[in-house]
Protein backbone atom coordinates (compact mmCIF):
# COMPACT_ATOMS: atom_id res chain seq x y z
CA UNK A 1 0.00 0.00 0.00
CA UNK A 2 1.46 3.44 -0.89
CA UNK A 3 2.79 5.33 2.15
CA UNK A 4 2.91 9.11 2.55
CA UNK A 5 4.40 11.41 5.16
CA UNK A 6 1.82 13.83 6.57
CA UNK A 7 3.43 16.05 9.25
CA UNK A 8 0.21 16.97 11.06
CA UNK A 9 -1.88 15.64 13.96
CA UNK A 10 -3.85 12.62 12.69
CA UNK A 11 -7.05 11.20 14.17
CA UNK A 12 -9.33 8.38 13.06
CA UNK A 13 -12.33 9.78 11.17
CA UNK A 14 -10.56 13.03 10.35
CA UNK A 15 -10.95 14.60 6.87
CA UNK A 16 -7.94 16.49 5.60
CA UNK A 17 -6.03 17.65 2.55
CA UNK A 18 -2.62 16.07 2.04
CA UNK A 19 0.50 18.25 2.07
CA UNK A 20 1.58 19.44 -1.36
CA UNK A 21 4.45 16.95 -1.68
CA UNK A 22 2.26 13.97 -0.76
CA UNK A 23 -0.54 15.19 -3.06
CA UNK A 24 1.90 15.40 -5.98
CA UNK A 25 3.06 11.85 -5.25
CA UNK A 26 -0.55 10.60 -5.22
CA UNK A 27 -1.12 12.32 -8.59
CA UNK A 28 2.02 10.77 -10.07
CA UNK A 29 0.91 7.30 -8.96
CA UNK A 30 -2.49 7.94 -10.62
CA UNK A 31 -4.37 6.88 -7.51
CA UNK A 32 -8.14 7.41 -7.50
CA UNK A 33 -10.90 8.19 -4.97
CA UNK A 34 -11.81 5.11 -2.97
CA UNK A 35 -8.27 3.72 -2.97
CA UNK A 36 -6.49 3.07 0.33
CA UNK A 37 -3.17 4.57 1.38
CA UNK A 38 -1.07 4.69 4.57
CA UNK A 39 -0.14 7.91 6.36
CA UNK A 40 2.49 8.56 9.04
CA UNK A 41 3.40 11.83 10.74
CA UNK A 42 6.75 10.89 12.28
CA UNK A 43 5.41 10.67 15.84
CA UNK A 44 5.06 6.89 15.83
CA UNK A 45 2.76 4.38 14.21
CA UNK A 46 0.77 4.80 11.01
CA UNK A 47 -2.81 5.35 9.88
CA UNK A 48 -4.97 3.78 7.21
CA UNK A 49 -6.60 6.38 4.98
CA UNK A 50 -8.93 6.51 2.00
CA UNK A 51 -8.73 9.00 -0.86
CA UNK A 52 -12.02 10.92 -1.09
CA UNK A 53 -11.29 13.59 -3.69
CA UNK A 54 -8.70 14.30 -6.36
CA UNK A 55 -8.28 17.93 -7.39
CA UNK A 56 -5.95 19.40 -9.97
CA UNK A 57 -3.23 19.89 -7.39
CA UNK A 58 -4.80 18.80 -4.10
CA UNK A 59 -5.94 15.50 -2.63
CA UNK A 60 -8.43 14.94 0.21
CA UNK A 61 -8.47 11.84 2.40
CA UNK A 62 -10.36 10.38 5.34
CA UNK A 63 -8.11 9.04 8.09
CA UNK A 64 -8.85 5.53 9.33
CA UNK A 65 -7.50 3.32 12.10
CA UNK A 66 -4.13 3.81 13.75
CA UNK A 67 -1.61 0.96 13.92
CA UNK A 68 1.09 1.23 16.57
CA UNK A 69 3.79 -0.12 14.25
CA UNK A 70 7.39 0.65 15.21
CA UNK A 71 10.23 -0.41 12.92
CA UNK A 72 13.07 1.56 14.49
CA UNK A 73 16.35 0.09 15.79
CA UNK A 74 16.73 -0.67 19.47
CA UNK A 75 19.34 2.07 19.90
CA UNK A 76 19.25 5.66 18.68
CA UNK A 77 22.16 6.43 16.36
CA UNK A 78 23.24 9.89 15.26
CA UNK A 79 25.59 10.16 12.30
CA UNK A 80 27.80 13.24 12.06
CA UNK A 81 29.86 13.28 8.90
CA UNK A 82 32.13 15.43 6.85
CA UNK A 83 30.00 15.84 3.75
CA UNK A 84 31.15 13.78 0.76
CA UNK A 85 31.13 15.50 -2.61
CA UNK A 86 28.71 15.33 -5.52
CA UNK A 87 25.61 13.16 -5.12
CA UNK A 88 27.21 10.84 -2.55
CA UNK A 89 25.65 12.83 0.30
CA UNK A 90 22.18 12.18 -1.15
CA UNK A 91 22.98 8.45 -1.24
CA UNK A 92 24.28 8.52 2.33
CA UNK A 93 21.17 10.29 3.67
CA UNK A 94 18.86 7.91 1.82
CA UNK A 95 20.57 4.73 3.03
CA UNK A 96 20.98 6.02 6.59
CA UNK A 97 17.25 6.78 6.74
CA UNK A 98 16.42 3.31 5.40
CA UNK A 99 18.57 1.76 8.15
CA UNK A 100 16.88 3.76 10.90
CA UNK A 101 19.33 6.53 11.80
CA UNK A 102 17.85 8.93 14.38
CA UNK A 103 19.49 12.09 13.05
CA UNK A 104 22.22 13.32 10.72
CA UNK A 105 24.65 16.19 11.19
CA UNK A 106 26.39 17.43 8.00
CA UNK A 107 29.79 18.98 8.76
CA UNK A 108 32.47 21.08 7.12
CA UNK A 109 35.93 19.71 7.90
CA UNK A 110 39.48 20.55 6.87
CA UNK A 111 39.39 18.04 3.99
CA UNK A 112 35.83 18.76 2.85
CA UNK A 113 35.37 19.31 -0.87
CA UNK A 114 31.71 20.32 -0.59
CA UNK A 115 31.32 23.76 0.99
CA UNK A 116 27.90 25.23 1.74
CA UNK A 117 26.80 28.47 3.34
CA UNK A 118 23.85 30.82 3.51
CA UNK A 119 20.85 30.11 1.32
CA UNK A 120 22.62 27.27 -0.47
CA UNK A 121 23.20 25.45 2.81
CA UNK A 122 19.56 25.97 3.84
CA UNK A 123 18.31 24.60 0.52
CA UNK A 124 20.59 21.57 0.77
CA UNK A 125 19.38 20.83 4.28
CA UNK A 126 15.76 20.97 3.08
CA UNK A 127 16.64 18.75 0.12
CA UNK A 128 18.33 16.15 2.34
CA UNK A 129 15.35 16.23 4.70
CA UNK A 130 13.07 15.44 1.75
CA UNK A 131 15.39 12.59 0.76
CA UNK A 132 15.06 11.17 4.29
CA UNK A 133 11.26 11.48 4.16
CA UNK A 134 11.08 9.69 0.80
CA UNK A 135 13.30 6.91 2.16
CA UNK A 136 10.97 6.42 5.15
CA UNK A 137 7.94 6.33 2.86
CA UNK A 138 9.61 3.55 0.88
CA UNK A 139 11.10 1.45 3.68
CA UNK A 140 8.26 1.53 6.23
CA UNK A 141 9.95 3.76 8.80
CA UNK A 142 7.46 5.77 10.86
CA UNK A 143 9.94 8.16 12.48
CA UNK A 144 11.74 10.50 10.09
CA UNK A 145 15.38 11.28 11.00
CA UNK A 146 16.22 14.93 11.50
CA UNK A 147 18.82 16.42 9.14
CA UNK A 148 20.44 19.23 11.12
CA UNK A 149 21.79 22.45 9.58
CA UNK A 150 25.30 22.31 8.13
CA UNK A 151 27.92 23.21 10.74
CA UNK A 152 31.68 23.51 11.15
CA UNK A 153 33.23 20.53 12.93
CA UNK A 154 35.10 22.56 15.54
CA UNK A 155 32.02 24.68 16.35
CA UNK A 156 29.79 21.61 16.52
CA UNK A 157 32.11 19.79 18.94
CA UNK A 158 31.77 22.71 21.37
CA UNK A 159 27.97 22.30 21.42
CA UNK A 160 28.03 18.68 22.61
CA UNK A 161 26.83 18.10 26.18
CA UNK A 162 28.99 16.40 28.78
CA UNK A 163 28.57 12.62 28.81
CA UNK A 164 28.01 11.34 32.33
CA UNK A 165 26.04 8.76 34.28
CA UNK A 166 22.83 10.78 33.91
CA UNK A 167 23.20 11.01 30.13
CA UNK A 168 24.96 7.82 28.98
CA UNK A 169 26.03 7.65 25.36
CA UNK A 170 28.81 6.21 23.25
CA UNK A 171 30.75 8.54 20.99
CA UNK A 172 32.72 6.82 18.25
CA UNK A 173 35.25 8.42 15.94
CA UNK A 174 36.03 6.56 12.72
CA UNK A 175 39.77 7.15 12.68
CA UNK A 176 42.75 6.23 10.53
CA UNK A 177 45.17 7.27 13.27
CA UNK A 178 46.94 5.05 15.78
CA UNK A 179 45.23 3.85 18.95
CA UNK A 180 41.94 2.62 17.52
CA UNK A 181 39.92 -0.40 18.58
CA UNK A 182 37.51 -2.45 16.46
CA UNK A 183 34.06 -0.85 16.40
CA UNK A 184 32.50 -4.19 17.38
CA UNK A 185 34.52 -4.19 20.61
CA UNK A 186 33.38 -0.67 21.53
CA UNK A 187 29.73 -1.55 20.84
CA UNK A 188 29.92 -4.83 22.78
CA UNK A 189 31.00 -2.96 25.90
CA UNK A 190 27.75 -0.98 25.97
CA UNK A 191 24.11 -1.88 26.51
CA UNK A 192 22.24 -2.61 23.30
CA UNK A 193 20.01 0.44 23.81
CA UNK A 194 22.82 2.90 24.60
CA UNK A 195 22.63 5.83 22.14
CA UNK A 196 25.58 6.11 19.76
CA UNK A 197 27.03 9.19 18.09
CA UNK A 198 29.30 8.46 15.13
CA UNK A 199 31.73 11.01 13.74
CA UNK A 200 33.10 10.26 10.29
CA UNK A 201 35.26 12.34 8.00
CA UNK A 202 34.89 13.19 4.30
CA UNK A 203 37.19 12.03 1.53
CA UNK A 204 40.65 11.93 3.11
CA UNK A 205 39.26 11.61 6.63
CA UNK A 206 39.68 14.11 9.44
CA UNK A 207 42.89 16.07 9.87
CA UNK A 208 45.20 15.12 12.79
CA UNK A 209 44.09 18.28 14.62
CA UNK A 210 40.40 17.44 14.15
CA UNK A 211 41.01 13.85 15.24
CA UNK A 212 42.63 15.13 18.44
CA UNK A 213 39.78 17.59 19.13
CA UNK A 214 37.21 14.81 18.74
CA UNK A 215 39.09 12.56 21.18
CA UNK A 216 39.24 15.43 23.65
CA UNK A 217 35.44 15.74 23.32
CA UNK A 218 34.98 12.15 24.47
CA UNK A 219 35.03 10.28 21.17
CA UNK A 220 36.49 6.76 21.21
CA UNK A 221 38.64 6.13 18.09
CA UNK A 222 37.46 3.01 16.29
CA UNK A 223 38.27 1.13 13.11
CA UNK A 224 36.23 -0.93 10.66
CA UNK A 225 39.12 -3.14 9.64
CA UNK A 226 42.30 -3.03 7.55
CA UNK A 227 40.70 -1.73 4.35
CA UNK A 228 40.30 1.98 3.59
CA UNK A 229 36.64 2.58 2.76
CA UNK A 230 35.05 5.47 0.93
CA UNK A 231 33.66 8.13 3.25
CA UNK A 232 30.03 7.22 2.62
CA UNK A 233 30.74 3.46 2.78
CA UNK A 234 32.47 3.82 6.16
CA UNK A 235 29.60 5.82 7.65
CA UNK A 236 26.94 3.36 6.48
CA UNK A 237 28.98 0.34 7.61
CA UNK A 238 29.30 1.81 11.11
CA UNK A 239 25.56 2.50 11.18
CA UNK A 240 24.74 -1.07 10.15
CA UNK A 241 26.91 -2.47 12.95
CA UNK A 242 25.31 -0.18 15.52
CA UNK A 243 21.67 -0.82 14.63
CA UNK A 244 22.25 -4.56 14.31
CA UNK A 245 23.82 -4.82 17.75
CA UNK A 246 27.47 -4.79 16.70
Amino acid sequence: MPRFHCPAPLLAGQNLSLPASAARHVQVLRLQPGQSITLFNGEGGEWDATITRMGRSDVDVTVGAHTAAEREPGRAVTLAMGMPANDRMDWLVEKAAELGVASLQPLHTAHSVLRLSGERATKKQAHWQSVAIAACEQCGGNRVPTVHPVNELTAWLKTLPTVDATQPALRCLLSLAEGTQPLGVALAAEKTDTPVLFLSGPEGGLSPQEDALARAAGFVPVTLGPRVLRAETAAITALVLAVSGG
